[in-house]
């Protein structure tokens, strides 16, 4: 075989060397009859009383003169292979063919070796998959691991190296899976009911944020991807549905940063006869449930962040959800911390206060985001407990019912804050179909005045309004952020599988492939 110093040109030379022998490099199918995991439980009973079939990626190989010791690994764990000619015979050649990072299968029996570990006496070595890329080299000696894979920028671009060679990163998505199916059992239990709602949607609402926008060929007409699920489960409120939720993605075209990716999961819950005092009470519940289930705890260790990978790491604090979660309203919490009346300031004293906290905003940002700026700027960072931040400004508030007590200046909103990031955000919601549209009309005013995030008027959802929705308590949960809360990961995109990321020259589709789809969407309008 030619010798090359291209890694990919010799597992080329081998992948055409193995089908020169007439075996199939990828074949259907192969019956494994125990995992690794499995093995090492077992062993009691499996040593050298049956055959046992293995299958996975090959981590280690370790050729002794005619014997070689591998690790195959699969999704529980690694386990030996010992690969000995006079075992394999004839079929004993392939394992000079093989690569770190093959697919195979074993059979065998098992049992230890002199040095005590288990492993699997191969009597029949059948490859699974030949890999013609190297995986990242991570090399491991006594339990510590060398030249580990943790450039942050290719693991969150190609998970599946990540994954691959990071149990730490298949650990955490194993445990977004819990939360998300713990989510779901709380609120089955409490009878509400899994809906979906529509994706893309004529008018989008339920949040104020920039939407993507779609054409729908046939149809003839402009869509969004939906910025929240909040309308139309009002919608099922209103025909009779009372306790409902849907969990899902949503899409708003914001900037991506350590909170933020532009598709994220959200679990959106609607409660009749309900209001934001029931919801705080069954949220505060739902996230210890979620919690215990999730980590078997709630005191939650949180990793330090680091700004790059070579700045100096930020410790955080353990966040404990056994304590009560306070309750405090957002205007004292900004009087406290600024000295200021923010509902009595005009514009300009607002806009200089958010210049004094180092966050001026352009142009000519209406009341409510420079009082939301001066409140994420001076507040949020120290809200570490668990706090939810009750009775907001209505201004920033067009789907919240007004508070019952300060009616002309506040709703009854709140927003959940652990460890200085925004969780929940929940209303009593707002029922009236006049007063709807009033606030809708202001979001217009405010859209037509130059600001790119208000909230479209939406006949339709005001239509179900006037057939009449009950009182009702609406809440809207980050489950990235409470991923990221239950495993400690210190950005969002930790917990995403695949985030977005800028696309590298030679990746997407090429022009010849864009022109081709176009062809194609003009083929199946004319159908």
């Amino acid at each position: 075989m030619p010798d090359s110093t291209d890694p990919m040109a010799a597992r080329a030379e081998k992948l055409r060397a193995i089908r020169e022998q007439g075996l199939d490099p990828y074949p259907h199918h192969f019956q494994r009859t125990h995992t690794a995991e499995q093995i090492g439980e077992r062993f009691a009973e499996l040593e050298e009383a049956e055959t046992v079939a293995v299958a996975g990626r090959l981590r280690s190989l370790r050729p002794m003169g005619k014997t070689t010791f591998g690790h195959l690994e699969d999704a529980s764990g690694r386990v030996q292979l010992y690969l000995r000619r006079d075992d394999l015979g004839e079929a004993y050649p392939l394992v000079k063919l093989l690569d770190l990072g093959d697919l195979v299968g074993a059979r065998g029996k098992v049992f230890r070796t002199r040095s005590g570990e288990i492993s699997v006496r191969v009597a029949e070595l059948v490859l699974l998959a030949k890999t013609l890329r190297p995986m990242p080299v991570v090399k491991e000696k006594d339990g510590q691991v060398f030249d580990a894979f943790t450039d942050r920028e290719a693991r969150y671009r190609w998970r599946y190296l990540d994954l691959m060679v990071n149990p730490e990163t298949r650990d955490v998505f194993r445990r977004r899976a819990g939360t998300i199916r713990a989510l779901r059992r709380y609120l089955d239990a409490h009878e509400f009911l899994e809906v979906e709602t529509p994706v893309l949607q004529v008018v989008y609402g339920g949040a104020l944020a920039r939407p993507f926008r779609t054409h729908h060929n046939v149809l003839d007409c402009d869509l969004y991807l939906r910025i929240a699920e909040e309308l139309p489960l009002k919608k099922l409120l209103v025909g009779g549905l009372e306790r409902v939720y849907e969990l899902g993605r949503v899409f708003r075209n914001e900037g991506v940063d350590r909170h933020h990716n532009p598709e994220f999961t959200l679990l959106e819950f609607y409660w009749a006869y309900a209001d934001y005092r029931d919801a705080m009470d069954l949220v505060e519940d739902l996230f210890r449930t979620v919690a215990r289930e999730v980590t078997g705890g709630l005191l939650l260790p949180q990793r330090a962040i680091t700004d790059g990978e070579e700045g100096p790491a930020r410790e955080r604090p353990a966040i404990d959800l056994e304590p009560p979660f306070a309750r405090r309203p957002m205007l004292a919490l900004i009087r406290e911390v600024t000295g200021a009346d923010v509902l009595a300031m005009s514009d300009g004293a607002l806009r200089t206060l958010a210049v004094e906290l180092g966050g001026a905003l352009p142009g000519s940002p209406p009341r409510g985001k420079l009082i939301e700026r001066i409140f994420d700027l001076a507040v949020v960072p120290n809200l570490i407990a668990p706090t939810f931040v009750i009775d907001h400004p209505k201004v920033v508030s067009p789907l919240a019912k007004a508070h019952r007590e300060t009616p002309d200046a506040l709703v009854e909103r709140f927003e959940l804050f652990i460890g200085g990031q925004e969780f929940v955000n929940a209303f009593t919601e707002l029922n009236d179909p006049h007063e709807q549209r009033r606030r809708f009309e202001e979001q217009r005013e405010l859209r037509e005045a130059g600001e790119a995030e208000t909230h479209p008027l939406d006949e339709d959802f005001l239509r179900a309004l006037e057939q009449g929705m009950p009182p009702a308590a609406g809440v809207g949960i980050g489950v990235d952020r409470l991923v990221m809360l239950l495993t400690g990961a210190t950005a969002i995109k930790d917990v995403l599988l695949f985030p977005h990321m800028r696309t590298l020259e030679g990746e997407g589709l090429g022009e010849e492939d864009r022109v081709a789809h176009r062809e194609g969407d003009r083929e199946g309008d004319r159908e």
